[in-house]
């Protein structure tokens, strides 16, 4: 199998990134920590999950393949707008995962995510690493108790695990026909 590395972004600031690998998401983790020995009545554990979103449509997805060379391979394509969006937390501590499916993006379409992961063990105090995405502000959302967040640096999605995970859902897509969504659910479960 082929595999094409994730792109880097110009606009990303490698010092940022070196800092928060080096500093932020230990002193995140420190400061889980305190607060877990604070709270020891409602909280009994803690779980590191990566969280992210990713559309899923009939737009084909190419993909490099291998042939002879002098061959120019030709791939069918299906053009249509039809998508829906997984949100997902993946921890690489426990292995759990939490996903949801909709129809869009919103502020509060997250919130409502974040409400229904914080009623998974509830008493499970949840670390989310978090891209910057204009839908995960949180300044006019309720955050449970048991959630907190931290952001990695704009313009590294390679920080975030969770996108492996759409990667790999979306190479078993890949070049393939779907008749309706419910079929293209069907593939990805």
């Amino acid at each position: 199998m082929l595999i094409v590395s994730r792109k880097s972004h110009h606009k990303k600031d490698k010092d940022a990134e070196r800092t928060y690998k080096e500093e932020k998401l230990l002193g995140k983790l420190c400061e889980i920590k305190s607060i877990i020995a604070k709270n020891k009545h409602k909280f009994d554990s803690f779980n590191l999950s990566f969280q992210d979103e990713s559309r899923f449509g009939f737009m084909t997805k190419q993909k490099q393949v291998l042939v002879s060379k002098g061959v120019h391979p030709v791939g069918k394509y299906q053009h249509s707008y039809q998508s829906f969006w997984l949100w997902g937390c993946f921890s690489p501590i426990t292995g759990n995962s939490f996903c949801w499916e909709t129809l869009s993006v919103s502020n509060d379409i997250f919130e409502g995510f974040l409400n229904d992961l914080s009623k998974q063990n509830p008493k499970e105090l949840k670390i989310l690493i978090i891209d910057n995405a204009g839908f995960h502000a949180s300044k006019n959302m309720t955050i449970p108790e048991n959630i907190e967040f931290t952001r990695i640096p704009a313009y590294t999605p390679e920080l975030n695990t969770a996108k492996k995970v759409w990667q790999w859902m979306k190479e078993k897509v890949a070049m393939k026909f779907f008749e309706d969504l419910e079929s293209l659910k069907k593939k990805n479960n």
